[in-house]
């Protein structure tokens, strides 16, 4: 059995990992400073005998002195900068993974497993996405790109690190997770504020046109792509999209129609508002986002088990009790 930590072991992706871990009979050592991640995430985790919770902020240089592992699992970020600071952004995630490397050389052999995003594409329009797909942002003036821009620098910096130090890596670039844990507001992604809304009687508010699309994936593959990037051999030094079936792709707009179809069923039509993106300042959006997973499918055995109206439906039944506790 291994011994995992996990940064940012509070939120959505790092409290689903660490249950499925232990679950596994792995050792888990979790971090996280609470910014984002949530205590009832890892409520019932807190007494398991191979569970150490601390915690701690990443960006303190000695923050992961003291501890060991097999494996780090680097989740904990900033994200896009839509409502936030993008110098955050930038600075945050630069400065953790600085100090997860340092950790990595400090305990030779440790394997830095890092979550990057699917955001890294940026506007490429060759669709779907493969792990050597090019990767186009926007202008530097717009404050969106600021997080692709901190992954694709943190991804660089990682294989700069592997051929001058021989650092084991994988990187697992991810696609609009979403399920039990995730937070439930729009920094959970706009599933999670689509429930939400519907159940506290709210419009549902789809940012620009919502015809962009996107590709979501039911945490218990994601979760299933993590495991195998961290375990499997075949993931020794490489890049992984984990993600559903391209098929999956969805509007946002329909998206919207279909978690309100599922809660409200068809006797209604919602309520919706159309959000410019003026609203955010100087803006841009992707106007799709599809994988490829045929990597992660020969190489590491990988295959998405939910479509998305049966992982929605689970989460719905999640958030649904999580509104009626509250």
């Amino acid at each position: 059995m291994a011994v995992i930590i996990i940064t940012g072991v509070a939120g959505f992706v790092g409290s689903n990992l660490a249950k499925a871990l232990l679950q596994q009979n792995h050792t888990v050592i979790g971090i996280d400073n609470f910014s984002y991640g949530a205590p009832t995430n890892i409520a019932n985790l807190i007494e398991h005998k191979n569970f150490s919770f601390f915690e701690a902020d990443i960006t303190h240089t000695d923050t992961l002195k003291n501890y060991n592992g097999d494996v780090i699992v680097h989740l904990a970020s900033q994200k896009i900068p839509r409502y936030s600071n993008a110098l955050r952004t930038l600075d945050e995630n630069s400065i953790m993974l600085k100090n997860v490397l340092t950790h990595c050389h400090q305990n030779k052999g440790t394997k830095l497993v890092f979550a990057s995003t699917s955001d890294v594409y940026g506007k490429n329009p060759l669709i779907p996405y493969a792990e050597t797909s090019d990767l186009l942002l926007g202008p530097t003036t717009v404050k969106r790109w600021a997080y692709a821009l901190s992954k694709i620098y943190s991804e660089q910096l990682i294989i700069a690190h592997q051929s001058e130090y021989d650092l084991p890596y994988t990187i697992m670039r991810f696609f609009g997770s979403y399920g039990p844990n995730q937070n439930t507001t729009w920094w959970g992604g706009p599933q999670a504020v689509f429930i939400q809304n519907i159940l506290e009687g709210k419009t549902l508010e789809i940012h620009g046109d919502g015809l962009q699309t996107r590709t979501f994936t039911y945490i218990d593959d994601t979760i299933q792509g993590i495991i195998k990037c961290i375990f499997e051999p075949a993931a020794h030094n490489e890049i992984f999209n984990i993600a559903s079936e391209p098929t999956e792709e969805v509007t946002i707009k329909d998206l919207a129609f279909l978690i309100w179809k599922l809660i409200k069923g068809n006797q209604t039509e919602p309520d919706i508002k159309l959000i410019p993106y003026q609203t955010f300042g100087n803006y841009e959006d992707v106007r799709r986002r599809v994988p490829s997973i045929e990597k992660i499918k020969d190489m590491l055995n990988f295959k998405p088990n939910y479509r998305l109206e049966e992982g929605l439906l689970k989460t719905i039944a999640w958030q649904t009790q999580l509104f009626k506790a509250n």
